[in-house]
């Protein structure tokens, strides 16, 4: 498949929209393994796989209180000025989803109204491996304790010394929440989703992690446990035109790239010129970061295109992803072309990385095109609604006759008795 594209016909979008995909023909054997261990052994399947998979077999399966307090010494004054910066903007923009609920009088003695009500047990992995997303945490804990979630428990692995990484316990430091749980891998969230000895069985699980996790979500769903969605590789797309900044968009298309191999980058412009001098400026920007080599493979599934504005939106939508940067100074009126897409960055003061970690919004969002029908996570992604209504002897005699009229005619009689039995004794 060829990485850059000048004007692709229609008939060749649907090539140039494939994601990274990888062998899978015996992960969900081995998955399905796992899982079952630990449904019949609990604590100490976790901790064979923990040291199987990640070097290293907790003792203890809990982090204790004591080592969740002292994280924040193995941490700078700035960083943990940036995460409290950070999770202050996330509670801001997450606190603004709780609706006030409110009665509606459909007809004169019909009131309905809907409740929302938190799930009561959670469950968030949080990945710890060659890059521990202390960020993550706050993304899927916030907006859990605006919900109102009583029953918040936290997996990550534990590093080869045995100790979860410090900015994920000092994150759930500030955040108040003490059930953490050292482990990783499909082996965790199977722990989360039938419980074991140590860890309670929760009722929804969330947060991302590699294919054996995702894998493990997605087989665990089957079983009738919720989970927020299944994320697959991040990704990113750039609309830019000749009002973009090419260094800013080359930096934001690195900057989507080191998150894995698997990751992709799309860049749409309407000129060729932009597309040259973007790639010149990802040629010099690349050899000065760490994870160069992630990014390398990454940049295998990149997909550069020459597209006008109109195709180019047109493409964008059908590709649907994740992250979507308009790299423009007209970015605001060019947003209403956008129809499906995670979460949106307008103009080239907007990088895909402030959403990543403080400017509010979540980064839990879908991947793998799911953004036509899926939203990322938010208060409501911990909320369940339940429907009530109140019907009085008014009520009764306004729907009454609506009532029996439509379940006659789909034959359940029964259904109709139980008005016509009300409207009878109304009567009397």
């Amino acid at each position: 498949m060829k990485t850059i594209s000048i004007n692709p016909s229609k008939k060749e979008w649907p090539a140039l929209m494939e994601r990274p995909t990888f062998e899978t023909k015996n992960l969900e054997e081995t998955v399905t393994q796992i899982i079952n261990e630990v449904r019949e052994k609990g604590d100490e399947a976790v901790k064979d796989f923990s040291l199987q998979f990640h070097g290293f077999a907790p003792k203890n399966l809990w982090v204790t209180k004591e080592e969740i307090r002292n994280a924040s010494k193995y941490l700078d004054g700035s960083l943990k000025r940036a995460m409290i910066l950070a999770k202050k903007n996330i509670e801001k923009f997450h606190h603004q989803q709780i609706l006030k609920e409110k009665k509606i009088v459909t007809l004169p003695g019909v009131t309905c109204w809907r409740k929302s009500l938190p799930i009561e047990k959670v469950g968030l992995y949080i990945p710890g491996g060659s890059a521990p997303l202390f960020s993550t945490l706050l993304m899927l804990a916030i907006p859990a304790k605006i919900a109102g979630c009583k029953n918040i428990t936290i997996t990550t692995p534990a590093q080869k010394d045995g100790n979860v990484n410090a900015a994920i316990l000092y994150a759930a430091y500030i955040l108040g929440i003490y059930k953490i749980y050292k482990g990783g891998g499909a082996q965790a969230i199977a722990a989360m989703a039938y419980g074991t000895q140590s860890v309670d069985k929760v009722d929804k699980i969330f947060g991302p992690g590699n294919q054996y996790v995702t894998c493990a979500k997605k087989l665990v769903n089957r079983d009738g446990v919720a989970i927020d969605m299944l994320a697959g590789p991040s990704e990113l797309a750039v609309y830019a035109d000749e009002t973009c900044i090419p260094e800013f968009v080359a930096a934001d298309l690195l900057s989507q790239a080191e998150h894995g191999a698997d990751s992709q980058v799309i860049l749409v412009t309407p000129k060729r010129k932009i597309l040259d001098r973007v790639i010149e400026d990802i040629y010099r920007q690349l050899p000065f970061l760490d994870r160069k080599d992630i990014i390398e493979q990454s940049f295998l599934n990149k997909r550069f295109l020459v597209l006008n504005e109109n195709k180019a939106f047109n493409f964008l939508n059908e590709y649907a992803p994740e992250h979507l940067i308009i790299a423009s100074k007209n970015a605001e009126k060019l947003s209403a072309l956008v129809k499906n897409a995670g979460s949106v960055f307008l103009g080239n003061m907007s990088p895909e990385s402030a959403g990543d970690y403080a400017s509010g919004t979540n980064h839990s969002l879908p991947t793998g095109g799911s953004a036509k029908t899926f939203s990322g996570v938010s208060v409501d992604s911990f909320i369940k609604k339940i429907t009530f209504q109140k019907i009085n002897k008014q009520g009764i005699k306004s729907i009454g006759f609506a009532v029996e009229k439509m379940s006659e005619a789909e034959g359940l009689t029964a259904h109709k008795n139980a008005i016509r039995i009300r409207m009878k004794k109304l009567k009397k």
